[in-house]
């Protein structure tokens, strides 16, 4: 079909304007970004995958950062960035002042008022030390829609803190299990639940853990089934994840 048949359909009310633009994009190769010379803000991520582009701040420059945030934002009317600190917070904020700073999990963000938040990701962490992973899936998942349990300090050291809330992991669509030292709370969890369970591997704990190494290989070694595993110290990644799950969970429940 060409362009000139493809505006015709739409003219005569044959084709949906939504599904033309649909078509234009899937066979026209382009794809939008904003061009900032030092960097190609990937504005169309959110209608390919659902989700808006995050930034990752670790590492950047203080000449690029607040810029970026400030195109995303005006792009999205919301922004979110991860692995901040407290002096990227301050440039920043010179640029948008209602910018908020959580110095647990290192998130730096301007959400909507007022959003909706369905499903829900249980994230439960080993001991209080993994609580800044938890905590940067957490407000991820809660950043992209995702309503959240959180359900801290229920390490296999005193397993019966977390079987007393073994009803609420039940109920999650979807459980992030954050460790670290052997990283054995995700195979206990997973032998609980029914619905998927994303381990998530900490670099918490004394020498021989090889700073998560240890509990990344627990995780993926598990024996338990449903299981799996993101990358060391990766909340952002589980969280993004949980909330795929979540939203699928909740489409299903809607269309049944």
């Amino acid at each position: 079909m060409d362009i000139r048949e493809l505006l015709e359909k739409v003219r005569g009310g044959k084709l949906e304007i939504d599904a033309a633009e649909k078509y234009l994009r899937s066979h026209s190769g382009v794809r939008a970004y904003e061009e900032m010379g030092y960097a190609k803000l990937d504005t169309d991520r959110k209608r390919r995958s659902g989700f808006a582009e995050v930034i990752y701040c670790q590492g950047k420059s203080d000449e690029f950062l607040p810029e970026i945030f400030r195109k995303l934002y005006e792009a999205e009317g919301e922004v979110f960035g991860t692995r901040a600190d407290a002096h990227q917070y301050e440039i920043v904020r010179a640029v948008l002042p209602d910018i908020s700073y959580d110095p647990v999990s290192r998130i730096l963000k301007l959400e909507k008022k007022d959003k909706e938040h369905t499903g829900l990701v249980a994230v439960c962490t080993g001991g209080t030390s993994d609580i800044p992973v938890a905590e940067e899936a957490a407000q991820t998942a809660e950043y992209f829609g995702s309503r959240v349990e959180r359900i801290y300090d229920v390490g296999v050291s005193g397993i019966h803190r977390l079987l007393s809330c073994e009803k609420k992991v039940r109920e999650a669509n979807c459980v992030i299990a954050v460790a670290g030292m052997e990283g054995a709370l995700a195979s206990v969890i997973g032998g609980l639940v029914a619905n998927p369970v994303i381990a998530v591997p900490t670099s918490v704990g004394y020498g021989a853990s090889f700073h998560g190494l240890s509990a990344l290989l627990t995780m993926i070694n598990s024996c338990a089934n449903g299981i799996v595993t993101v990358n060391i110290d990766n909340g952002f990644g589980a969280g993004y994840v949980a909330t795929q799950i979540n939203r699928l969970a909740e489409r299903g429940k809607s269309n049944g």
